[in-house]
């Protein structure tokens, strides 16, 4: 099992930026790849980043792409995504996932966060 928390989401004006921190525990070598998924009410969950936990390897979305960055720091066993020019559309609850491969696709991982908010107003 590998369990995931995330933290650092709250309200930010358009423009603005947060920090999202993922907090990876458990069986974290099975875990090829750590993933951003976002979900907004009435939406269904979309894709955001994914990062390769040996390679560091990212898949940005194309709607965060130039304004996010996804990184992992291994010796803390953390997934990071930082978000900078964070527009009203940005709006959701973001999920951390794990799983064996690099997917856009939200089959494609095994384990998820129990979600944090992030909010920006205009």
């Amino acid at each position: 099992q590998v369990q995931l928390v995330e933290s650092g989401g709250g309200l930010v004006q358009a423009g603005g930026s947060l920090r999202l921190s993922c907090a990876v525990s458990g069986r974290t070598f099975s875990s090829a790849a750590m993933g951003w998924f976002r979900q907004a009410p009435g939406k269904e969950r979309e894709f955001v980043a994914t990062i390769g936990w040996s390679g560091g390897s990212t898949v940005y979305s194309d709607s965060v792409k130039g304004r996010f960055t996804i990184s992992r720091d291994k010796a803390k066993n953390t997934v990071y995504l930082q978000m900078n020019s964070l527009k009203p559309e940005d709006t959701a609850v973001y999920y951390c996932t794990a799983g064996s491969l690099l997917s856009r696709r939200v089959t494609a991982y095994d384990y998820w966060g129990q979600g944090i908010q992030v909010t920006v107003s205009s």
